[in-house]
């Protein structure tokens, strides 16, 4: 009789471990799906980059400079973005794209500075359209990216919160990394005047 007590125990103990592991398998899918949200925006963004250099290359020919290190900013970004992408808990990976974005903001802040030099630039239609996506694009990121930062946070919980800190930790969940950014004027389209 003691030993179907036993194997009660053992059974329930087993079942509860796998209930928890499988908790934690759907918690980590859904970070990676949060970030594919992030993926899909920042690749929109990436795409768009390349059309507002050659929109803009014909007025600034003189700021060669200037659109190559736009163009450099985003293929490094790109290029974090892929990093990320295999393994969105990877924290260095998820630093590394944050500093590329960093970085493309700053390239598109002197970017969209130089511009306002050039009067026939500003006065452009293809410009403001492509201003106006970039700025829509960049609110969708922001979305995207308070959806996965929220994903993190409950994934984390669960690898932390005892019992389940103890399949966690025995069968390799890590804790993943939030996208933060430093600071969100860093991270929003610099406003250019038509004026």
């Amino acid at each position: 009789m003691e030993i179907w007590i036993i194997l009660a125990i053992v059974v329930a103990v087993v079942i509860y471990a796998i209930v928890l592991y499988n908790r934690l398998v759907n918690l980590r899918n859904a970070v990676r799906n949060a970030f594919s949200q992030i993926d899909v925006q920042l690749t929109r963004r990436y795409d768009l980059i390349p059309n507002l250099v050659e929109a803009v290359k014909g007025y600034m020919k003189h700021e060669r400079e200037t659109l190559e290190a736009v163009i450099q900013a985003r293929n490094q970004a790109q290029a974090k973005l892929r990093d990320v992408e295999a393994d969105p808990a990877n924290g260095e990976a998820m630093k590394g794209l944050v500093g590329a974005e960093a970085a493309l903001g700053g390239a598109l802040g002197r970017l969209f500075a130089l511009s306002e030099a050039y009067p026939d630039l500003k006065a452009s239609e293809n410009m403001k359209q492509l201003q106006e996506e970039l700025a829509s694009t960049e609110n969708r990121v922001a979305f995207a990216r308070q959806g996965f930062n929220d994903a993190v946070m409950r994934y984390n919980t669960g690898c932390q919160v005892f019992p389940s800190n103890l399949v966690a930790n025995n069968f390799g969940f890590k804790a993943a990394e939030f996208l933060e950014i430093e600071s969100e004027t860093k991270r929003e389209v610099p406003q250019v005047s038509f004026t």
